[in-house]
């Protein structure tokens, strides 16, 4: 209401004229009053009468207590500090002091502002038990524990990679899942779980530039190599429909198309992507590792291993840089990291071989870094 906002008005008094300097060196005169009235509301005590007053607040019995004579002047103080207690089960030995559960997760569907009864471990009541069956079955949301099983089963897999949850791969593989998870029931009905998450994985792992093969996958997955690329085609093509769909109405909209929120198809992996993770593997020097990744680059643009797999080309550019660096790895122990039979390796390598004058540059092997006569004839 109108009236009853009142407004504190300076009471009327002599006002005095002073000089004030402004900052560009000026002077100009101002008016000060002599007292203004005072509105503040102070709490003191009414025995000892100081001011400003010694009050100490008493959070443990709520009162507030006269620091000097010890008179409590008020009772029920509410504690204004953050609360710290921890409201999980002693029993767990859990002692996370937060008390307002996870932040929501674009990863999930709905508001996820419900609130969940614990279990309550070995020590709690079977009424504890209960409660939480029936919270459980009240607010069960089928679509969010599909999304669930789904996330935990690509955790799973990309801690076989050496992925921790939390990485770029498994966001974006999570991401890439919750997309295809409306559109599952009509594009993706007869497709198992594990095919799509091992589709997911795939197109997340080149996404973020560390990719894998489709052996690799099959490795962790035990999906078929061949079911991995159907299902990574049907996905690009899903994906990239969606995202011209999104697009399109954007625009339509007369909003802006921010490019990094598009999804772009992704390319083939080529062999200089993979030389980095099986240097690591092999225990090579980043010299080396540099000189791998540059022969394999520059074996695409002299067409030395055309049509050939990226995996045999990325081994026979490792095994030539190795011996050129004077860090010799053998076709076997390249192989086993590559995945590859040594004889592939000794095939692909004779290619490069025949081209190694246009292939090795001279800044490789510049006071003594490297030698082309340690290179082997196959």
């Amino acid at each position: 209401m109108a009236d009853a906002a009142v407004q504190a008005l300076p009471a009327p008094g002599m006002a005095d004229p002073i000089t004030a300097r402004t900052v560009d060196g000026g002077t100009r005169t101002m008016t000060q009053r002599e007292w203004e009235q005072n509105l503040n509301m102070t709490m003191m005590c009414r025995d000892c009468k100081e001011f400003p007053p010694n009050l100490v607040e008493e959070f443990s019995s709520g009162d507030m207590v006269c620091g000097s004579c010890g008179l409590v002047l008020g009772d029920r103080v509410v504690d204004t500090r953050s609360e710290w207690r921890t409201f999980s089960n002693d029993d767990q030995g859990s002692d996370d002091p937060s008390r307002v559960g996870d932040a929501a997760s674009r990863l999930y569907k709905g508001s996820q502002l419900q609130t969940s009864i614990s279990f309550g471990g070995d020590g709690a009541s079977s009424r504890h038990r209960e409660l939480h069956r029936a919270q459980t079955k009240s607010t069960f949301d089928k679509s969010n524990k599909a999304l669930s099983a789904a996330y935990a089963e690509i955790d799973a897999f990309c801690a076989a990679f050496g992925l921790e949850s939390g990485s770029a791969v498994n966001e974006t593989a999570k991401y890439l899942f919750m997309l295809i998870d409306d559109a599952r029931a009509i594009a993706f009905r007869s497709k198992p779980q594990e095919v799509l998450t091992a589709g997911c994985i795939f197109i997340a792992c080149r996404k973020c530039n560390v990719p894998r093969t489709f052996r690799e996958i099959f490795a962790v997955t035990k999906v078929p190599k061949k079911e991995i690329g159907k299902i990574f085609k049907l996905l690009e093509k899903f994906f990239a429909a969606q995202n011209q769909e999104k697009m399109a109405m954007i625009e339509q909209k007369g909003g802006f198309v921010n490019p990094v929120d598009s999804y772009v198809t992704t390319t083939s992996t080529s062999p200089k992507d993979l030389c980095i993770r099986f240097c690591s593997n092999l225990g090579l020097k980043p010299p080396c590792t540099m000189v791998a990744e540059e022969l394999a680059e520059q074996m695409s643009s002299v067409g030395a291993l055309a049509g050939r797999s990226p995996l045999s080309a990325a081994a026979a550019c490792i095994y030539m840089a190795s011996y050129l660096m004077k860090q010799r790895r053998s076709p076997k122990e390249i192989s086993n990291v590559a995945g590859v039979s040594d004889g592939t390796i000794r095939t692909a390598y004779k290619y490069i071989y025949a081209q190694r004058e246009k292939l090795i540059k001279p800044e490789w092997i510049k006071d003594g870094k490297g030698d082309m006569k340690l290179l082997p004839p196959s």
